[in-house]
């Protein structure tokens, strides 16, 4: 499934890229599957995007968890927790 990813701030800065268009694996069906086979691809990404670090995920400009279901030509953005003031 060919999906356009975007990232923000740290993690744009630590994979060299605002933005990509991929093509996943079949077994891809959400989120969570996106975020593990993002993760194998180096040291940065496994450690950018651990279940322990702090990122915020949204599908298509909604916010969304792990378990969301994704479809061809969805728009996934993959950014750190903002806090303002």
């Amino acid at each position: 499934m060919k999906l356009n990813i975007l990232y923000f701030a740290r993690l744009r800065e630590r994979f060299g890229l605002g933005s990509e268009s991929v093509d996943t694996p079949e077994a891809i069906h959400d989120l969570a599957g996106l975020v593990a086979w993002l993760g194998q691809r180096g040291p940065a990404w496994a450690e950018e995007l651990a279940v322990e670090r702090p990122y915020r995920m949204a599908v298509n400009q909604e916010m969304a968890t792990p378990s969301t279901l994704l479809n061809a030509g969805d728009e996934v953005a993959i950014f750190p927790p903002v806090t303002g003031g």
